[in-house]
Order: C-alpha cells, then structure tokens, then sequence
C-alpha cells in the first residue's frame, strides 16, 4: 500500500462509448443497476448538464484530450481513415500536459484518433497503450470487421506491439491493464485514460452479466450487461486506488463520448438489427444529432480532498472543460499560461466546482456536424438544421426550446422570444464563421 503527502493529484479518465443519459442509475435508469457508478456519485458531484463537444466519437475525443472545440481539435468527423488528429506535432493533448508536469500517462481502450504511426497513443504523450487503434472491434477476438478496404483486421496492441489476447472480454481486460498501471505508478502522480468500448457495438457480453437482468427484453438485456460488466469494471479500478491509499486524493471523471445509437447493432453469429441500443432519459435526439439525447451525458466527477460529494453540478459545461479544469487543480500559477500559449477553448470550473464562484452571465456552448448546428445559453438554445440520429437527413429551420421547461426540445419558443432568438443566432453565426476560417487554415483536418 502506498500513502502520500504529494500535492498533485492522480487523474483517471474513465469514457464510456455510446452511453445514454438514462443508461445508469445514478441519473435515473429504472431497469440498468451500476452500483459502482452510483457510489463515485456519492463520493463526488453528478454533472446533470454535461455536454459532448459533438454527438459522435472522434471528435468527442479530440475535444475532450485538447480541451478544443473538434474543429480546432483537428477532428470534425468519425475517424474511418489511418490519419488523425491534424496539426501533429502542435496539438497538445492532456497526456502531453500532464506529462509535461512529471506524470506518468497511461491510455487503455479505445483510441479511434488515427491508426497510422504518428497519430497514435504513443504520439500523443501516452507512454503506456493498451487497447485498439479504431473505432470499434469484436469484444472476443478484438477484430475490427466494419473499414470495406482493409476487412478483417486484428486491432489489439500493447504499447506499439501488436498483440493476442484471444477469447477475453475486453471490457474486463481493460479494467484489469487500467487497475495494473495504477499500481504499478501508485508512487508518483499518474495519469490513467480509461476509453472503454461498453456499451458500444457489437452487442456482446459475458453469461454472467446477462443472467443479471432476467426481466428485460432481448435487446436491452444485452447492453444491460454490457453496461453493467463496465461498471464492475470502474468498480476494480476505484478498490486498486482504495487499496493503493490514493482514492481521496484522485480526480476520477466519468462521462460518456456521445448519446446512444440508433445504428444497426451486430451480434457474436454476425447478425445485423435495427435497434436503439441505448435511453436518453427520455431526451431528444440519438447519437449523430445536436437535440439533448446527442449530446448531453451522463457524468461525474469525484475528488473527495478536493471537492464537494453528493451535490449536482448543474452548469452547462462540455468536454473541452475537463482539461483546464484539471490544469487548474494541479498547478494554478501555471495553468493559465498554459492554456493561453495551446489556445483552450475550455475553462477551468475549478471554484464552481467548489461553489465558490457564480456566472454572472450564461455561458455560451456551440455545436456543428454535417450541417447541424447550435448554441446554448443559460437556459436557452438555438437549434438549426437538425436531424434525429446518426445518418439521418437534416430539417431545415431554426428552433428554440427552454431547456428548463423543456428539456425534451418539444416546443419551438422561436416566435415568443424573437430577441432570444436573434441574439443567439447571432452569435451562432460569428461562432461558425470562426470555425470556418479555423478550417481555411488547416488543410489537414479530418
């Protein structure tokens, strides 16, 4: 066992892929029980209006290792290529920083931010990789079958090694590297990145897992005990820190890259099915759109030496937050001449976090993907263009929705308030001119 008087915190990161608002019991699942997730709310503070930088994978990652909005991140789009993010070597990420500060950086799961070498976890200040390159693999055999030019490929490494680990549930699998990384750097502050692929497809999951939720239809009893085997997971993770002596004085963030699919989901016999995999606690909206069921996720963040335990956090906030945010826990003197010199977009919500500091006016937060777009402020949001889930057609219009008292965005508002509306679109437009020049500038972005 390890104890410690070091000032800098540890870090662990833990991302769920694909998981819906309403797929954990902390914020209100009825028929998934996550224990472990519940009992790291207790020790810390539900974030009930966090948001993805974007409603789809890759550039929800970008966001949130760069603390940027996906455009600047270097990643608008789902990562199908060998490239990744654009500006190598420029693009800062949390493990560079954090490294920079004297910890050691592990990353175990999903990568999905280029396959080819330069673009990999070792290229961008992991020193320790376990886990796969793209965007999803089998949960068994770790073969990834969905790129038509280069089908099937094994996508398992270990720290640039390409390796087998054939008939092990990844889930539990990476649990175990994250869990073994902790205490092998419990005597030095560390930083431990935890991409699970749960409850991502293919909809695979161990017996015991599935015989845990007997009363649910077929579908929903599967990523039930997807959910669930990650959850025990995060629950291996959180007894190493305990065990180590380090829990109180960890950071852990939980969250979730995006909302739930509505894709096509493949079972183990290779079978497709048109099947919502995932609940959005009854939001708008599904993976690949700007409504709330895209975006807004389930999140958490505890740190019992240095934060409040059992509140809500209830400022809208995103992905691009957490980086400063933890740059500000672990060094303030210099956290913001850092953050100025890489050009955050994020902010540090270090004294909100702690109550000790109150917005004097609504924030604004933007998104944009494949013509969809849109802003909050405060209670407000503007959406335009929108569509309902991945791949789908957009509607073209203009809405706005009271997300106070109407979080489900089922009522345009836009004719009742045209100043609301005309100020917000406003700035929705200076934003998107932005990230129009961003794009002029960067030949490389994918």
């Amino acid at each position: 066992m390890h104890n410690t008087d070091r000032k800098a915190p540890n870090v662990v990161v833990i991302y769920a892929d694909d998981l819906g608002y309403g797929d954990i019991s902390a914020f209100g699942s009825g028929d998934i029980r996550t224990p472990h997730l519940d009992a790291l709310a207790a020790r810390g503070l539900r974030l009930t209006n966090w948001y993805s930088n974007s409603p789809v994978c890759s550039p929800s990652r970008a966001s949130l290792l760069t603390g940027k909005y996906p455009t600047r991140a270097g990643v608008e789009e789902i990562l199908g290529g060998h490239r990744g993010m654009a500006g190598m070597p420029a693009q800062q990420t949390m493990a560079d920083h954090l490294q920079a500060a004297g910890y050691r950086t592990g990353i175990f799961g999903k990568w999905h931010l280029g396959t080819d070498v330069g673009f990999r976890p070792a290229d961008r200040g992991f020193t320790e990789h376990y886990g796969f390159l793209a965007g999803c693999v089998d949960y068994y055999s770790h073969i990834f079958y969905w790129a038509e030019d280069r089908n099937p490929i094994h996508d398992l490494w270990q720290d640039g090694q390409h390796i087998f680990n054939n008939g092990r549930y990844l889930t539990e699998v990476l649990a175990e590297e994250a869990s073994a990384f902790i205490e092998r750097s419990a005597d030095a502050p560390f930083f431990c990145y935890v991409p699970f692929n749960a409850p991502h497809y293919p909809m695979h999951a161990p017996r015991e897992y599935v015989d845990r939720f007997p009363e649910l239809p077929e579908g929903r009893r599967i990523i039930a005990a997807m959910i669930s085997a990650m959850d025990d997971g995060i629950g291996r993770i959180v007894d190493t820190l305990r065990t180590q002596g380090i829990l109180d004085d960890t950071i852990i963030f939980f969250s979730s890259d995006n909302g739930p699919s509505a894709e096509s989901r493949n079972w183990l016999d290779g079978e497709e099915i048109s099947y919502t995999g995932g609940s959005t606690g009854g939001l708008r909206g599904h993976k690949g759109s700007v409504f709330e069921g895209g975006i807004r996720v389930p999140s958490l963040l505890s740190w019992p030496n240095g934060l409040p335990q059992g509140a809500d956090f209830t400022d809208p906030a995103a992905m691009m937050d957490v980086l400063p945010t933890l740059l500000d826990a672990i060094n303030p003197d210099a956290a913001a001449g850092t953050l100025a010199v890489d050009h955050i977009d994020g902010k540090s919500l270090l004294a909100a976090l702690r109550g000790s500091e109150q917005a004097e006016e609504p924030r604004e937060l933007f998104w944009e993907y494949e013509g969809q777009s849109a802003v909050r402020s405060g209670r407000w949001k503007l959406v335009r263009n929108p569509s309902e889930r991945l791949g789908e057609e957009t509607t073209p219009g203009e809405s706005l929705y009271d997300l106070d008292t109407d979080p489900i965005e089922s009522q345009d508002l836009g004719d009742r308030n045209p100043e609301v509306r005309a100020v917000l679109g406003a700035s929705l437009d200076d934003w998107l001119a932005q990230m129009a020049a961003t794009r002029e500038l960067t030949p490389d972005l994918v």
